[in-house]
């Protein structure tokens, strides 16, 4: 149980202040009298005195009320819970029925389902000893001899016990003390990371330019060479952000003579493509170097495309190419502020910039996203960056040296992560790389939970894939044998391998299987102290989101479900390991964006208005509104159930009910809270809702 503090002894103890005055009295003049009870005058009043009938009824029908009120409170938020329960239920029978025997036949799922069966058998016989007044921790209980149904369970009850001490206690704390040193290991690794970051920011360390780089403060002028430079803009039925992907890249400030821009469009959607290429067409007419190109056969996904835009006879002409995915909207800056980095620097092949986010305020999932892509870049990338000039490229808001991406063998088409590929390969070839914190890119984080889930799979299960097919590789390579150990313990290991691994096993299976067996119970600090710490130090590069600490720390182990689920089927090349989705977008604007697009309108309403008395233009009128109707139809959607998560809630609510009956405080706060987030994932009630 939770211990009981007291305080009452702290404000009613007697506080002596100021100097202490001693008085004499020579001759007192007083009587001692002894009082054998109290005076009546100063006896306790009857509290119940003075109220009659009328009073205490009305005191009873307000605290009726109040109760009523809360009663009614009550009822309506669990019939508000389970008609969202039913709505998913409804939607998901005619949406979500192939996905659902998929995940039926996944071995995770069978293991869970198994684990949650045994522990309510477990449960029920934990109930009935609590109130036959059995003691749990004792072993070796005394079996009376008879012959009637509660001696009969007795019996069973004794030989758990036994069995479970001798047999299953053992190997559980074998592995729940493995997974701690693993724990251990990792917290280590984030600790040495934030201290990097806090001497980054102590010495203000940061990557330095050359000064003899080139004149950036007139990109027209011809009193210097600017190197040629090649865009590339990858997407794929990409319907809500093509269209300020491209407009944001257009507007860069560098000489046209030496910019081109590629628009890789792999949309199967032929109104899509309709609509990309009248962009570009637009962008052209303007006197921008853009051309847009679509492959027939959607061969190797994002690699593939890559790969066949490098194959052009022109891209010989050009020294660097900067990569940006369709939902990102580089400043016209982004090249004058990532290019000087490669002037009299010939060994360095990669500048990398950070990712900023439009709607990291859009509803709790994107905020915990915040969190968490703001270490991985500030202290992560940062670190790495400084001290070991590598880290793994992010896929966008990047500029490459071609040489760097030749030498390293190009685009391959063998994993989901490409963009970690061509970064491990470039770095066994000696290539360097840098990470600019202060150069920020906009772009999105998934809004609804189905697609960050996709997201997060393929971003767990490609590193795996990876792993096994680099790793001779690594071996062979003529580099350093700490470069080699750092590829293989640390970047692959710990933070791809391991992580989601303990984060798994630790806190969604051993946790409540020791609240069934109590011998080998994890101790507070594992559960406790540690996460919470580990999680400050997460948070402390989104310091506004500190707020959200707890929520961040039930959520990350949520997600562990999922990338356990997905390390597993990349390491051992299960079907789902290359799979590939595109992440679904919201196409949100920045303030910028939005201003732009609002006198946009109303130029448009302006020439609507001043065409209306030409026949011809009204029938081009109606065509364009019923175009954009179509266009806008809302494809349906809903939200779904995952089998997985709702099983794993109840695993954790009902060990918490068992760690309520054995008095374990922290345990059950711990494991309610986190069944109550598994529940909530699981109905799919966090993110955006679909109506």
């Amino acid at each position: 149980m939770v211990p009981r503090l007291d305080f009452s002894s702290w404000w009613t103890k007697e506080t002596q202040k100021g100097t202490p005055v001693v008085v004499k009295m020579e001759n007192p003049s007083f009587s001692v009298v002894e009082i054998n009870g109290a005076d009546p005058a100063f006896q306790p009043i009857e509290k119940s005195r003075g109220k009659n009938a009328r009073q205490v009824t009305w005191v009873l029908l307000l605290k009726a009320r109040r109760a009523v009120g809360c009663v009614t409170w009550l009822v309506h938020v669990l019939r508000a819970f389970t008609g969202g329960i039913k709505k998913r239920v409804i939607h998901r029978q005619g949406v979500d029925v192939e996905s659902d025997k998929l995940v039926k036949g996944r071995l995770l799922f069978r293991i869970i389902r198994v684990f949650l069966v045994a522990s309510l058998v477990i449960l029920a016989f934990e109930v009935l000893a609590y109130f036959q007044g059995w003691h749990f921790r004792n072993p070796r209980l005394h079996i009376p001899r008879t012959s009637d149904l509660e001696g009969l369970l007795h019996v069973v009850y004794a030989a758990w016990l036994t069995f479970r001490a001798e047999y299953i206690a053992p190997p559980l704390q074998a592995l729940s003390r493995f997974c701690v040193v693993l724990f251990l290991i990792q917290s280590v690794d984030r600790m040495l990371l934030c201290l990097g970051c806090f001497w980054i920011r102590y010495k203000k360390i940061k990557p330095r330019i050359d000064e003899d780089a080139f004149r950036i403060d007139d990109t027209e002028g011809s009193t210097c060479d600017y190197p040629m430079v090649l865009v590339q803009i990858p997407m794929c039925n990409e319907r809500e952000v093509y269209e300020q992907s491209i407009s944001a890249v257009c507007q860069i400030n560098w000489p046209r003579d030496s910019l081109l821009i590629q628009v890789l469009d792999d949309s199967d959607d032929e109104s899509i493509q309709w609509l990309i290429k009248d962009e570009v067409a637009k962008w052209s007419q303007k006197g921008i170097n853009i051309i847009y190109r679509h492959r027939l056969v959607r061969k190797g996904y994002k690699a593939g495309n890559l790969k066949s835009a490098m194959s052009c006879d022109y891209v010989k002409d050009y020294e660097f190419v900067a990569i940006f995915d369709a939902d990102f909207q580089p400043n016209p800056d982004f090249l004058k502020q990532t290019l000087p980095y490669f002037k009299n620097n010939p060994e360095l092949g990669l500048v990398q910039a950070r990712w900023a986010f439009v709607n990291k305020d859009e509803n709790l999932l994107t905020r915990l996203q915040n969190i968490n892509l703001s270490f991985h870049f500030e202290v992560e990338q940062q670190v790495n960056g400084i001290f070991l000039n590598f880290f793994g490229f992010n896929g966008t808001a990047g500029v490459w040296r071609i040489k760097a991406l030749e030498e390293s063998g190009g685009w391959l088409e063998r994993t989901t992560v490409e963009d970690m590929d061509i970064a491990v390969r470039a770095h066994l070839n000696g290539w360097k790389f840098i990470f600019l914190n202060d150069v920020k890119v906009l772009c999105e984080v998934p809004e609804s939970y189905e697609a960050y889930r996709k997201q997060q799979h393929r971003w767990h299960s490609g590193p795996m894939q990876l792993f096994r097919l680099c790793l001779p590789a690594i071996f062979r390579a003529k580099v350093s044998a700490w470069k080699k150990a750092n590829l293989i313990l640390l970047f692959f290991l710990l933070r791809k391998l391991i992580l989601p691994f303990y984060s798994f096993t630790l806190f969604c299976i051993i946790l409540p299987l020791t609240m069934f067996v109590p011998e080998a119970e994890l101790p507070l600090w594992v559960i406790c102290y540690v996460p919470v710490f580990m999680s400050f130090l997460n948070i402390l590069p989104a310091p506004k989101s500190f707020p959200f600490i707890v929520p961040y720390l039930l959520f990350e182990n949520t997600m562990s479900v999922t990338k356990f689920n997905a390390m597993v089927s990349g390491l051992f090349q299960l079907g789902s390991s290359y799979e590939w989705i595109v992440t679904k977008k919201a196409g949100r604007l920045s303030e910028s964006d939005l201003l732009a697009a609002a006198d946009t309108e109303a130029k448009l309403m302006q020439q609507i208005t001043s065409c209306k008395s030409s026949s011809e233009c009204e029938l081009g009128e109606s065509n364009e509104i019923k175009d954009q109707k179509d266009a806008a139809v809302p494809v349906k959607k809903a939200n779904k159930i995952y089998v997985k998560e709702l099983t794993l809630a109840f695993l954790l609510l009902t060990a918490s009910v068992r760690s309520l009956l054995s008095a374990q405080g922290v345990h059950f706060y711990f494991l309610l809270f986190q069944g109550v987030t598994f529940l909530l994932v699981g109905l799919d009630l966090i993110g955006e809702q679909m109506s």
